[in-house]
Formats: structure tokens, sequence, C-alpha cells
């Protein structure tokens, strides 16, 4: 039976991805190696790491301008500090957002310094915080471009008078924006890209080199730059997966085409949660999440029935986190508008069936 896999992350990726990528586990481009074998350091790897990195800048419309791309590990919980550690000189504002973004709070304020501009958390994260203010005097301002449990996303973002740090772990290359409004961008590859083990850092180099603190160097992004993402062994399987997903969303026809899916799909579900009696929608609607769309089943005494069709239709990983319970469609960009078709018949077969 065919699976269909709303899971938040780790998360769909292409099938033709995950077709060479393992057939690279055994032997990578008819070298009669594994790509998990070979030196990082060889030809073959330095090339794979350098057309991921490429791609990425070019995906993002940020070549020749000013822009780096890394691949680094320790996921995006590591950014949360290491962002603090690079560009924390006095203060930086925060947008409390969501968990993740709660996360990035946490970690930052061991350098005490840091505030929240606004937080939604009061209202359980379900709604994007608005109309505050970002001083000029902040080293930086920090969000979270999608809220991964909550199911909200900012469809807008602020002028900042500061650089602007952005978390886009889980709409990252899943719409269009201009990135050049962004200083600093991190993501976590296991959403839109590739496997668990390696976190994309998209940085503008004019922002580096302003503290007066010392950095260590696995945790200095002027250091890794200078070695171009290899100062030590990188996550050789996440980075050439995370290539063939990007060289997959660039034969799409890159960021633009993807949106279209996106919306498709985003709108069909959307569209269900709202006019089926059954369902609520979590989310304010005006800050719903094109990736992650949560809701709740109204009448509990329907959830075995319910499951077991989810069960029946081959649907997998729709089940919701537990600060919000009920269930998240995640819809990254590798999800088939025909997955949530599925879905959206069941949920519509339950109604019929109530």
């Amino acid at each position: 039976m065919k699976k269909h896999n709303f899971s938040a992350g780790p998360c769909i990726l292409p099938q033709e991805v995950f077709k060479k990528a393992s057939e690279a586990v055994i032997n990578l481009d008819n070298s009669g190696l594994s790509l998990i074998e070979i030196s990082h350091r060889s030809k073959a790897f330095v090339d794979i790491m350098e057309k991921a990195r490429a791609l990425a800048l070019e995906l993002l419309g940020l070549e020749g301008k000013g822009y780096k791309a890394l691949f680094l590990q320790g996921g995006a919980s590591t950014q949360f500090l290491m962002v603090a550690l690079n560009l924390l000189e006095k203060r930086a504002g925060y947008l409390n957002s969501g968990t993740w973004a709660d996360k990035a709070v946490k970690e930052a304020k061991i350098y005490d310094d840091i505030y929240e501009v606004a937080s939604s958390k009061n209202a359980n994260y379900n709604y994007i915080p608005k109309g505050y203010d970002i001083p000029s005097d902040y080293d930086y301002f920090h969000c979270t471009s999608n809220n991964t449990i909550f199911g909200t996303q900012m469809k807008e973002f602020p002028n900042s008078p500061v650089p602007t740090v952005c978390d886009m772990s889980s709409d990252i290359f899943s719409r269009t924006l201009d990135f050049t409004k962004f200083d600093l961008i991190y993501a976590g590859a296991q959403k839109n890209m590739g496997p668990a083990g390696t976190t994309l850092v998209v940085i503008k180099e004019d922002i580096l080199g302003k503290v007066s603190r010392k950095i260590p160097s696995m945790m200095d992004y002027k250091v890794h730059i200078s070695k171009g993402s290899m100062f030590n062994t990188p996550p050789v399987f996440a980075v050439y997966t995370s290539m063939l997903t990007l060289d997959w969303l660039k034969n799409l026809g890159g960021i633009s085409a993807i949106e279209e899916e996106n919306e498709k799909k985003a709108r069909l579900m959307y569209s269900e949660i709202d006019l089926n009696p059954l369902f609520k929608g979590f989310a304010a609607k005006e800050d719903r999440s094109n990736m992650n769309a949560t809701f709740t089943l109204e009448n509990e005494n329907l959830k075995e029935t319910f499951e077991t069709m989810l069960k029946e239709a081959g649907i997998n990983g729709l089940n919701g986190h537990r600060s919000v319970g009920g269930y998240r469609a995640s819809m990254y960009n590798a999800l088939p508008l025909d997955s949530v078709k599925v879905l959206v018949e069941v949920m519509s077969e339950l109604e019929s069936k109530a």
C-alpha cells in the first residue's frame, strides 16, 4: 500500500532523491567506493559540498550578494547559541512565536541582554505577534519564520533597522521571499532538504567580526567560511542528500514552482478543516502555515474511527505535538498533492459517517 507521509520531520523527501542517495551509499558515481567511506577531502566530496552550497545560494537568489552558505553539524538548536556567540555584543531582540523560538531565547539568554520584542506564548502560540518595535540599538533581531508545532507562519517580515536573523528550519525553500532582507538564515535539513544531521546556514559576511568576545573555533562562522564547511569532518550523507534535493527543486523550476504546489495543498487542506464541522483549526487563520496544518477533532468519540480510517488509507505521521494535541498535517515540498487529497477524502468520509 502507498504510504502518505505527513510526518513533521524527519519527513518525506523526493523518491528520486532516496534512490540516488541509496545507490551512492553502495557506489558513488561508479567509483567503486561508497559515499560514506571516501575521504571528505577527496575531490569527489569537495565537489558535492561546493555544489550543495552553490545551489542553496542560487535557489535563494543570493549569488554574488555577499552571502556564504555553510552546511554544519549540531542541528538548528546549536545555532541558537552560535548566533549569539557571533553577533551579540550589547543586546538583541527576539520574537517569541513558538516552542523553538522560545528555546532560541533561552539559549541566547546565557549572555543576559536578550529581550522579547513580542510573544504569543500566553495564547499557546496560536498566532504570530504583530505591531512590535525593534529598537535601533539592538545588535540583531531574531525570528522564526514557521512554527512547526503550532502551525503558524510569518506572512510578512518587519523592516528591521538592525540585522535580521531567521530560523527557517520548517519552511526553507518553500516560498518566494526577498531573502536579501535577512542577514543570517539557518535551517535544519530534516524538513525540506534532507535527513537529520546537517544544518544550512546562510550568512551575509559583513555582519561578522564585530564582537569583542573570543569565539571557540567550532562555533565561529568565520572559521567555517574560511574552511568551506570543512573545518571538521562534515556529515557527508546528509550533505549529499541535501544537494540532491536542492538539485531536484532546481529542476522543478525552483522556489516559485514549488510555492504554487504548496499553496494548492494548503488551500485544499484548510478548506476541508473549515467546511467540515467535525474539525477545528488551531492556528489563527491569517497566520496559518502552508507547511504544517494543525487541527483537532471536535467529537472525541470519533477518534478511534478516524484513526482506523487513516491507517486503512495509508496515512502516516498525522498525530499532533503534545503541546497542541489533535492532528498535524505536515505538507513539505516533496509531499504530493494526491496525498493531501487522500487525507481530505478520509476527513470528508468521516463526516458522512457521523
